[in-house]
């Protein structure tokens, strides 16, 4: 199979295999008007499978949520056809409307427009605290699951 290189946009290489989909959702990526390359399952000498997306002639999405996606991936900044500058995923430091809080007597579960703000507690442990009501949650392993919006 072969993609050709983009000229400008963005290139998120090393994904999970299976997860390139849940990346174009949880970027917002509009795929009926966006141009986008999603591969799937492609070989991977490092990871034996993994997942690619390329979005053409589009930079400004907010990459935060890439690194409680998949902090293994890499993200490639295209201008003119070079790579102008890398970024190493990270746990964000905040999370905003992406987990929701499980406790019954926080301020979210009975204010619906309540936004849910969760902190980084433990970036080791991918521990996040609520803001509100101290609730805390780990983002590992089958956090997926508690994703509002992903």
């Amino acid at each position: 199979m072969l993609v050709d290189s983009i000229e400008n946009g963005i290139v998120i290489d090393h994904l999970t295999a299976g997860l390139g989909l849940k990346v174009l959702s949880a970027l917002g990526v509009e795929t009926r008007g966006d141009t986008v390359a999603l591969i799937m399952n492609a070989s991977s000498k490092k990871y034996g499978k993994k997942d690619l997306v390329k979005i053409m002639n589009k930079v400004d999405v907010d990459l935060a949520i890439l690194g409680l996606i998949d902090p293994r991936a890499t993200v490639n900044i295209i201008e003119n056809g070079e790579i102008v500058k890398k970024i190493v995923l990270t746990l964000p430091e905040k999370v905003v409307n992406v987990v929701k809080c499980k406790n019954p007597r926080c301020v979210t579960t009975v204010e619906p427009n309540a936004p849910q703000v969760f902190v980084l507690e433990n970036p080791e442990t991918s521990e996040y605290r609520c803001e509100y009501c101290d609730e805390v949650v780990v983002l590992k392993g089958e956090w997926e699951n508690e994703l509002m919006h992903l």
